[in-house]
């Protein structure tokens, strides 16, 4: 079976004599005082001597982000930057200059002959369209996550990037860092035996962590363009609250689902080669931040994942608390469980953990019958660790997925995380909030990507 051919060869990595296999049923691993720690690197990015002509749509925090780590890559420049708030444009004038071409009507960037590369930073309820426009105009694009704002968008911008022939990513960037990279490689190698169970935890303890930003003083009708922001959804007065703080409000985000569990659904599916799963469920409330807010501050989701020719049947635990009390300001983790071990995962580490054998007593047999092995009593042993540390210098997950994103582009490299990689982890995630709202279990089929019932 594969699990033990894996587990074999992680073994033979790790210098453990293949002969003793077959006689214990868990690897018992040298002593050692502290974890052994190994360093995880990367080669240099390939260069390109063609300059990549960026625009930049919703020059929000995240936008900007988005936009100063892609100038950090070599041979690229921003040509356009369109947002609805004019703050955010002068902003933009300030910093890269007042020739640059600013807008508030996305629809004139995609006009523009100069601009190869699109990243799309908006409000979740724009991503789709803007995603399709950008595509059918022939640009490369780089869409924030979710893909998209709902369950029934996401096949019309796979297949908008399937007949424009450009490169789409989706900027769920946890999956190109070195530690996911390392998870991969350590799961497919067998070293946490057969996984069953993964956990994520993504928590805040911060007003500004709760999506509570400041609000700028000059915002009105004048500075915003508010009706356009507004799309299709239902109609309300100028409210800078939900233009700013969009995040907490159905009509606009996603809720702690599209903004956070997202992240660890991608880094999950791209480390297990999964589709994702066929039940999700979710539940949790609004506990403590009673501003307002549409959707839970505190939530719970749970995945049952199939078993597939990657990867065996699995369960999957996510939750997210935006007033946690147990870990300071900001704290995130997911972890792998297998029947030999467990991962941590981190963007920049990944900690091993593998159980030691303890003892050779079958569990089912009456203490009663073996007196001689209760002449000394156990003593508590933890799991063996083997720490993996990104390599000083490391830049971090955001830059490489910007770097993948532009070798793609450059010299016709795929990327893992396309439209359909973007919305197989956007899915679940969605999911989860048509749960919440209508306290029932969601049917899924991760192969056909579409709602079952």
């Amino acid at each position: 079976m594969y699990e033990e051919s894996n587990r074999r060869h992680f073994l033979k990595k790790l210098g453990i004599a293949g002969s003793a296999l077959a006689s214990v049923p868990t690897i018992v691993m040298g002593k050692t005082s502290t974890p052994p720690v190994h360093s995880m690197s990367r080669g240099k990015n390939s260069s390109a001597n063609d300059k990549l002509q960026i625009a930049l749509i919703g020059a929000g925090g995240m936008g900007r982000s988005d936009l100063n780590t892609a100038l950090s890559h070599p041979n690229t420049e921003v040509v356009a930057v369109a947002d609805l708030y004019e703050g955010r444009l002068e902003l933009i004038k300030q910093k890269y200059g007042k020739d640059i071409f600013v807008t508030r009507d996305y629809r004139k960037v995609l006009e523009r002959d100069d601009v190869d590369v699109v990243i799309i930073a908006t409000h979740d309820h724009w991503h789709k369209q803007i995603s399709v426009e950008a595509l059918q105009k022939g640009k490369h694009v780089y869409c924030e996550k979710p893909m998209v704002h709902s369950l029934d968008e996401g096949h019309e911008v796979i297949k908008a990037q399937k007949k424009s022939g450009k490169v789409f990513v989706v900027g769920s960037q946890l999956l190109s860092a070195l530690g996911y990279e390392k998870a991969k490689e350590l799961l497919n190698q067998g070293a946490i035996g057969k996984l069953n169970y993964a956990e994520g935890v993504w928590a805040r303890r911060s007003s500004g962590g709760a999506w509570n930003g400041a609000i700028p003083e000059d915002a009105s009708p004048k500075t915003v363009d508010w009706d356009t922001f507004l799309k299709d959804k239902k109609r309300y007065k100028f409210d800078p609250e939900r233009f700013f703080n969009w995040r907490k409000y159905k009509d606009y985000g996603t809720g702690m689902n599209g903004d956070l569990f997202v992240h660890i659904i991608s880094g999950l599916h791209f480390v297990t080669d999964s589709f994702g799963p066929n039940q999700i469920y979710s539940t949790g409330g609004i506990r403590y931040w009673n501003d307002g807010r549409e959707v839970p501050d505190v939530l719970v989701g749970t995945f049952d994942y199939p078993k597939t020719k990657t990867h065996p049947g699995f369960n999957l635990s996510l939750r997210c608390n935006f007033v946690d009390g147990t870990k300071g300001g900001y704290f995130y983790v997911m972890r792998l469980i297998g029947s030999d071990g467990y991962m941590e995962i981190q963007p920049n580490k990944v900690i091993l953990g593998r159980n030691k054998v303890l003892s050779g007593i079958d569990p089912n047999v009456d203490p009663a019958e073996v007196h001689s092995a209760f002449q000394e009593r156990k003593r508590m042993v933890s799991p063996e660790e083997i720490i993996y540390n990104a390599e000083d210098g490391y830049k971090g997950c955001h830059y490489d997925h910007f770097g993948y994103f532009f070798d793609a582009i450059r010299y016709g490299n795929s990327v893992v995380e396309d439209a359909v990689f973007g919305y197989r982890a956007a899915a679940p995630a969605l999911a989860c909030n048509e749960s919440y709202f209508q306290k029932k279990i969601i049917q899924w089929d991760p192969v056909k990507m579409k709602k079952i019932g």
